[in-house]
């Protein structure tokens, strides 16, 4: 009672912040955890100083992304607290921003529409499912889900829920219940 499941019908709580980063979402949960390497390959090379200590570590992201077949690049801007449970053929572009806490599947991507301008970001708290979406000068707003194979054009207000191609917005009920 009180947790928000699936079997009361009610919205989840929203205890994963959208502004603090919780790092203990990047600690690895098994021994093999690609997500983590190649997150953490990121996370080291950002922090090096020194050409050495750089092109070891990206080395260490070429390879994991080989692995993974993923494309994160070495530069991009992620929150904290970001986890790829199953990290395979993720593509961001390297302009995407990720706000701390999210969380992506895999297939996901995340880039540019033909004619317009701009690249997505996303707030704090965003659950990405698996082969979602996710193009254009897009703001998703803090914890938004986006549901598995959507395709998402258009802004998602915070709580929201996106499905569909393309997607479609759904309110959570609370906000939707008032005049």
């Amino acid at each position: 009672m009180g947790q928000g499941d699936a079997c009361s019908g009610q919205p989840p709580a929203m205890t994963i912040s959208a502004t603090e980063p919780d790092w203990s979402r990047e600690v690895p949960h098994r021994w093999w955890d690609p997500g983590y390497r190649l997150l953490r390959a990121i996370r080291k090379y950002q922090a090096a100083h020194g050409r050495l200590a750089r092109k070891y570590w990206a080395l260490q992201h070429w390879f994991w992304s080989t692995v993974t077949q993923s494309e994160i690049h070495l530069t991009q801007n992620i929150g904290g607290g970001l986890r790829l449970p199953h990290p395979t053929g993720i593509i961001l572009h390297p302009d995407a921003v990720l706000g701390p806490n999210c969380q992506l599947f895999h297939q996901v991507t995340l880039g540019l529409v033909e004619d317009q301008d701009g690249v997505p970001v996303l707030g704090g708290h965003v659950d990405i499912g698996a082969g979602a979406r996710i193009l254009g000068p897009v703001r998703i707003g803090n914890h938004a889900r986006v549901g598995a194979n959507a395709v998402v054009l258009r802004d998602v207000p915070a709580g929201a829920t996106a499905v569909g191609v393309p997607a479609r917005i759904i309110l959570p009920k609370e906000s939707a219940a008032q005049p």
